[in-house]
C-alpha cells in the first residue's frame, strides 16, 4: 500500500499532442521547463500513487509531513505546487496523471418557528428551526423568563416576564477581538456564544529572510454559566482553528463546523485550544480522488454541561449549505474541478467533436500537424487555422452554412454533457451520538444547492432538490431542476429531473412524504411532489405571479409562503412589487390553490423573513403570524401604530401582525413600531419575534417591545442601544455594565 512507485512520466508541453481530457501539474524542476518553446520529456518520481489511486475512499492522514506530501500531490491537480523553489505550470498528458476518479433519521412535518416549552408553567416559543429537537444558533434566545441578547460583543440580560416589570438585569461587553457575535445557544443555564478570533504566528515569506507576523482565523466556544443573571461565568473557552460557519445543538450537545483555509507554503494540521491550552489535535482525513483540496472542515461536538470534547477535521472544498438530522450531520459544497480543466477541455472539444465533422481529407492533415513534435503549440494551431479556412474557402455557401450549423448543434450537446457530468454539488455524511462522531459517505447530485431547506433525511433517504445552470456558447444559460433520492450510502437510488425548464428553485420544504418546490422565471410554479417512493412525481401544480423565498408548514394541508408579488412589464420582463404572503391549499394534490394572499407595500419594502426563517414567527395554537416589514413610508397602508419614521429616511421600520387560518384566510391584526424620529435609522436586520404566555415580544436592534396578543397593546419598551448612559468598566477583567433602565409601564 505504501511503497513508492516510480513510473517515468512523459510531460509533453504541447496541448495538441492529445485528444485526451488534461490536467495542470507542476513539478519542481525549473531549470528544465524555463523554456517551454520545445517539447520536452521530464522524468518524475511518483510517489505519488500511495496518497490518490483513485478509489474515492477516506483516508486518514497520520503525521505534519503526511499532510505536506499530500497538499504536494494535490497540488499537482490544481496547477500549482509549492515547493522551494516557488509555483510552477505545465500541461501534461492524460494517461502520466493518476487514474481518474471513481463515481459511481426521519422528517417531521417541519418544526415551526414558535416552538411551545414550558418552564415552570409558562408557555413560550422559541427560534424557528427547520427539524424538530435540532436547535439554531440566533443571537436572541429566552427560557420564558429571560431573554438573552448578544450583539456587536456585547451580552445582554433581560429579565422580561412578567412584561409589565420587564428590565434590562446586565449587559457586558466581552473582552475578545470580535467585534460582532451572532450565533449563540441555551441551554437550562448554560449559554454557548460563538465567535471569530485570530491566531498570530510568525513565518519567514517564500524568498524572504524577515520572519513576519501571519494571522488565521480562529473559532471561539463560550461555554457560560448564566444561573446567577448578575454575575454570569464562563466555564469554558474552547477555540478551534478556522472560521466559524454554522451550528447545531442536540441535547446537551452543541455541534459546530469551521472552515480553515490552507496555507499550502505552511501547511499545519488544524488544533483545539482550551484557555490557550492545546488540548487536542482532531484526526484528519482526506478523499482519494482527483479534486483541489482548499480547506480544513472541522467537526467538533462538546457536551455543554461536561468536560467532553471531539471532533474530526476534513480536508476538502469549501463548504456550503448544511443539514444536520437527529443522528447525522451533513456538509455540502459545490464541486471544484481540478485547475486547467476547463482549459483542456477546449482542446478535447475540438478533436473529439469539431474535427470528425470536417472532411475527411482535412481531418487526417490535422492529425499529421498535432502529431508534429518539432512544431510548438503556436505554430501547430497557426497550420491547423489556415487548413480551415482554406477548406471553407472551397465550399459553396450551403454546404459551408450545413457544416457550421452541425458543428454547432454537436458543439452544443457536448457542452451540455459535459457540463452535467462537472457541475455537481458534493454532500458528506457523518453521524452524529453526543461525543461520537464517525464520518458514513459521500456522494454527488447534480446541480447546485439553494440553502439548508433543499435537503431533508426520511427514514433512510436523503433527497435533495438542486438547479443545474449550463451555458453553451450558442444557446447562452440553460436552466432545469431536479430532486433526486439517496440511500443510506449517499448514492443516488430515484430521481425526477427536468423540472420547471427555464426557471430556478427559489424556495423548497420537505414535509413527510412530500415536497413543496417554488420555482420562477416570469411567474410561480407551486409545485406539489411525491416522494413515498424511490421514484419522485409531480402531483400537481399553480401558476400564480410573484415567487415564495420560504415556506412554512400550516399543516399536513397548507403551506405559508412569504415572498414578493410581480408583474410583466414591457420586453418580456418582470417587476417585482410588495411583499406577499400567502397561503396555500393542498387538500387536492393534484389541483394546489392559493386559499388567500396579502401584499404589502411596494418594491421599496423588505423583509429579513425572505431570506433567514429565524425572522419568520407563526405559532398554530394562536394562529398568529409575524414578520419585520421595512419600507417607504408612503408605500405603506393600515398602520395601526403609530407611524413614527426616521425622517433623514423617511422609512419606516417594525412588524406586521396577522391572524392567520384556513378558514378566513389572512387578516391583518396590527402593527408594531420599532422606527424612532428621535434616533438613527436602524432598519430591521436581526429582527426577531416570539412569545412569553399571552404577551407578544418583538426585538430589532434599536428595539425590545412588549404588546397584548389580543389587541397589540404595549405594555413594555426597552431600548437596546444608545440609550445615552454611562458604561463603567471594572474587575480584573475588562467587562461593562449599563445601568438597568426603570421599568416602562
Amino acid at each position: 500500500m505504501n511503497q513508492t512507485i516510480i513510473i517515468p512520466i512523459a510531460i509533453i508541453v504541447s496541448i495538441l499532442g492529445t485528444a485526451g481530457i488534461m490536467y495542470a501539474i507542476s513539478f519542481d524542476q525549473p531549470s528544465q521547463i524555463s523554456d517551454i518553446s520545445e517539447p520536452q520529456i521530464i522524468y518524475v518520481d511518483k510517489s505519488a500513487s500511495e496518497f490518490f489511486t483513485g478509489t474515492d475512499e477516506i483516508k486518514k492522514i497520520t503525521s505534519q509531513e503526511e499532510l505536506k506530501d499530500i497538499l504536494q500531490t494535490s497540488s499537482m491537480f490544481s496547477g500549482n505546487f509549492y515547493g522551494n523553489s516557488g509555483i510552477i505550470r505545465s500541461m501534461v498528458v492524460e494517461d502520466a496523471v493518476v487514474a481518474e476518479s471513481a463515481s459511481d433519521g426521519s422528517s417531521t412535518l417541519g418544526a415551526p418557528e414558535a416552538k411551545s416549552s414550558t418552564q415552570s408553567g409558562t408557555d413560550y416559543s422559541t427560534t424557528n428551526v427547520q427539524v424538530k429537537n435540532v436547535d439554531e444558533p440566533d443571537y436572541l434566545k429566552n427560557d420564558g423568563k429571560y431573554v438573552y441578547i448578544v450583539s456587536r460583543n456585547t451580552l445582554s440580560i433581560i429579565d422580561a416576564h412578567p412584561a409589565e416589570n420587564a428590565k434590562v438585569i446586565l449587559k457586558i461587553a466581552l473582552d475578545i477581538e470580535s467585534q460582532y457575535i451572532q450565533n449563540m445557544f441555551l441551554n437550562e443555564d448554560r449559554l454557548v456564544i460563538f465567535y471569530n478570533g485570530q491566531s498570530e504566528d510568525e513565518e519567514i515569506s517564500q524568498f524572504d529572510f524577515i520572519p513576519r507576523r501571519s494571522y488565521s482565523s480562529v473559532t471561539h466556544a463560550l461555554i457560560v454559566d448564566v444561573s446567577d443573571k448578575e454575575n454570569p461565568t464562563i466555564l469554558k473557552d474552547y477555540s478551534i482553528d478556522g472560521h466559524f460557519s454554522d451550528a447545531r445543538m442536540i441535547g446537551d450537545y452543541a455541534y459546530f463546523v469551521t472552515n480553515n483555509y490552507i496555507n499550502h507554503q505552511y501547511p499545519r494540521l488544524p488544533v483545539i485550544m482550551e484557555d490557550s491550552v492545546r488540548i487536542m489535535t482532531p484526526d484528519v482525513f482526506y478523499f482519494d480522488n482527483i479534486e483541489e483540496f482548499s480547506n480544513f472542515n472541522t467537526l467538533t461536538a462538546i457536551d455543554i454541561f461536561g468536560d467532553t470534547i471531539n471532533s474530526e477535521s476534513f480536508l476538502m472544498g469549501h463548504t456550503g449549505s448544511f443539514y444536520v438530522s437527529e443522528d447525522n450531520f451533513y456538509l455540502t459544497y459545490q464541486k471544484n474541478m481540478p485547475h486547467g480543466f476547463y482549459e483542456d477541455s477546449a482542446q478535447k472539444r475540438f478533436f473529439e467533436v469539431i474535427v470528425p465533422l470536417l472532411p475527411n481529407e482535412i481531418q487526417s492533415q490535422i492529425k499529421a500537424i498535432s502529431n508534429d513534435s518539432s512544431l510548438n503549440l503556436s505554430s501547430q494551431w497557426m497550420k491547423i487555422s489556415e487548413l480551415m479556412q482554406e477548406s471553407y474557402n472551397k465550399m459553396d455557401k450551403g454546404t459551408k452554412e450545413t457544416l457550421f450549423e452541425k458543428i454547432k448543434n454537436a458543439l452544443n450537446e457536448y457542452d451540455i454533457k459535459s457540463q452535467e457530468d462537472t457541475r455537481k454539488t458534493v454532500i458528506h455524511k457523518i453521524s452524529i451520538d453526543e461525543e461520537k462522531i464517525e464520518y458514513v459517505a459521500k456522494g454527488e447530485v447534480p446541480g447546485r444547492l439553494l440553502n439548508q431547506f433543499s435537503m431533508d433525511q426520511n427514514g433512510d433517504r436523503f433527497r435533495v432538490a438542486t438547479t443545474t445552470e449550463i451555458y453553451t456558447q450558442y444557446e447562452g444559460t440553460i436552466r432545469s431542476n431536479a430532486v433526486y433520492v439517496l440511500d443510506e450510502q449517499l448514492n443516488i437510488v430515484g430521481e425526477l429531473e427536468e423540472i420547471a425548464p427555464e426557471e430556478s428553485i427559489f424556495s423548497a420544504r420537505f414535509m413527510g412524504d412530500r415536497l413543496y418546490l417554488v420555482t420562477f422565471q416570469q411567474i410561480d410554479p407551486f409545485f406539489v411532489i411525491d416522494l413515498s417512493s424511490d421514484t419522485p412525481k409531480i402531483l400537481g401544480e399553480l401558476k400564480i405571479p410573484g415567487f415564495s423565498n420560504y415556506l412554512h408548514p400550516y399543516d399536513e394541508e397548507h403551506v405559508i409562503g412569504i415572498g414578493r408579488d410581480t408583474k410583466e412589464i414591457e420586453n418580456n420582463r418582470v417587476k417585482q412589487l410588495g411583499v406577499k404572503i400567502a397561503i396555500f391549499n393542498v387538500v387536492d394534490v393534484s389541483n394546489p390553490k392559493v386559499l388567500d394572499d396579502y401584499i404589502i407595500g411596494d418594491s421599496s419594502t423588505q423583509s429579513e423573513a425572505l431570506y433567514n426563517h429565524k425572522a419568520f414567527f407563526f405559532d398554530k395554537s394562536r394562529n398568529v403570524l409575524s414578520i419585520p416589514i421595512s419600507a417607504d413610508v408612503e408605500s405603506l397602508d393600515n398602520l395601526t401604530s403609530s407611524k413614527m419614521f426616521a425622517p433623514d429616511y423617511n422609512r419606516w421600520s417594525g412588524f406586521y401582525i396577522f391572524d392567520l387560518d384556513t378558514q378566513n384566510g389572512i387578516d391583518m391584526k396590527g402593527t408594531i413600531t420599532h422606527s424612532d424620529s428621535d434616533t438613527k435609522y436602524y432598519g430591521m436586520n436581526n429582527a426577531r419575534t416570539f412569545y412569553i404566555d399571552d404577551v407578544l415580544y418583538t426585538a430589532s436592534q434599536g428595539y425590545l417591545k412588549m404588546n397584548s396578543f389580543d389587541e397589540l397593546d404595549e405594555i413594555n419598551s426597552i431600548k437596546l442601544e444608545n440609550t445615552g448612559k454611562f458604561i463603567e468598566y471594572f474587575g480584573e477583567e475588562t467587562v461593562s455594565i449599563e445601568p438597568m433602565p426603570e421599568p416602562i409601564r
